[in-house]
Formats: C-alpha cells, sequence, structure tokens
C-alpha cells in the first residue's frame, strides 16, 4: 500500500478532553483541517544505549502533512482499539526499520497541543510522549523520513531555539514538559536559555 492510500484508509481516534475514546473514529488526511477534532495520537523520543543521544528526523517531502520539518524520532496516531505502546512499536518500525526499542514507557501521559494552521493542517491531539532506547541506526522508510541524526539533548536544545533548523511545533511545545521528566532531567544543557 502506498503512503497516499495509507493516509486515506488509517482513522483516527476522536477523544474527549481527558483523552478517552468517544466511540467515533475520522480518516487521518481528511480529520486535519481548521476544525480538526481532538484525536489520539503519540510522540517518541528514542535514545541510544551507549550515549543518551537522540534521534532526531526530518519528515519526508513527500508527506502531506508538515512535509520536511524536523521532529522528535517518531509521532503517529493509534488505529481504533490500538494500545497506545503497540502503536509506537509499529510506527518504528515502519518509519524507522527500528523492530526492538527497549525500555518503552510513557513520560508525558497527559500531554495535549493544537497547532497553528501550516499549509492548511492544523493538529489537534491527545499526545501521550513515549521514551525508548536502541542499540541501532535506523534503516529509514524513504516515503516517511528524509533525513535522521542523533544529537545530544544539548544540541536538540539549541536546535529548538534556532529558527533556521525548521524544528516541529509539537517537538518545541514539549520541551518544557519533557527537561523535567526522568530520563530527560538528569541529561545537561550546555550553554542554552533553555
Amino acid at each position: 500500500m502506498d503512503t497516499t492510500t495509507q493516509q486515506e484508509t488509517e482513522r483516527v481516534v476522536f477523544v474527549t478532553e481527558d483523552g478517552v475514546p468517544t466511540g467515533e473514529t475520522g480518516p487521518k488526511l481528511a480529520s486535519h483541517h481548521e476544525h480538526t477534532p481532538l484525536h489520539l495520537a503519540f510522540s517518541c523520543y528514542v535514545l541510544r544505549h551507549a550515549d543518551q543521544a537522540l534521534l532526531v528526523t526530518q519528515r519526508a517531502l513527500s508527506k502531506k502533512v508538515w512535509p520536511g520539518v524536523w521532529t522528535n524520532s517518531v509521532c503517529g496516531h493509534p488505529a481504533p482499539g490500538e494500545p497506545l505502546e503497540d502503536a509506537v512499536r509499529r510506527r518504528a518500525e515502519y518509519e524507522l526499520g527500528l523492530p526492538s526499542l527497549s525500555g518503552l514507557q510513557c513520560v508525558l501521559p497527559s500531554y495535549r497541543y493544537r497547532t497553528p494552521p501550516f499549509q492548511g493542517i492544523v493538529e489537534n491531539e491527545f499526545c501521550p510522549v513515549f521514551v525508548a532506547w536502541t542499540d541501532r541506526d535506523p534503516e529509514p522508510n524513504p516515503a516517511e523520513v528524509g533525513g535522521w541524526r542523533w544529537v545530544t539533548w544539548s544540541d536538540y536544545a539549541g536546535l529548538l531555539q534556532d529558527p533556521e533548523a525548521d524544528m516541529s511545533y509539537w517537538a518545541k511545545d514539549q520541551f518544557n514538559q519533557l527537561r523535567v521528566v526522568s530520563p530527560f532531567s538528569s541529561f545537561e544543557i550546555e550553554n542554552s536559555t533553555a
């Protein structure tokens, strides 16, 4: 199934303000617009065991939503009835070629955000944030990922403040909450006003 067909057939789960599924779903691409209903999503930050470097990725230029934007390791939407942890693992394997993440844990269970419009797209998501570890480099799906690199937490903080870095809205928005929870609270940020 090509990426366009997959986006047209994937469904997002609509939720209440507390993240509880309403029982309703909508097509993924058609559900992201000026009046986007609140729906369930996730973000995941993948760290490398050896040095705790963070994997950042660039969304493929061919993607209809936020093309070319740099962001945290992997984001996505669970399918109806799919546990969030399973959705994280599924998307990490599909997007990053990383089938065996270890230590997957939710670090921001109630994170929620709404983006300003970006090329007609608005994100309105109840989006628990996860962290996981790996020992290997990604082998990304080019339909999903246009680029990737490992960065220190300090370098990541710098990228989020750099307007030329083209970092995602949600990565910037999550940072202040992430930096005070484990494991991120133990990472040093050098020469930063973040």
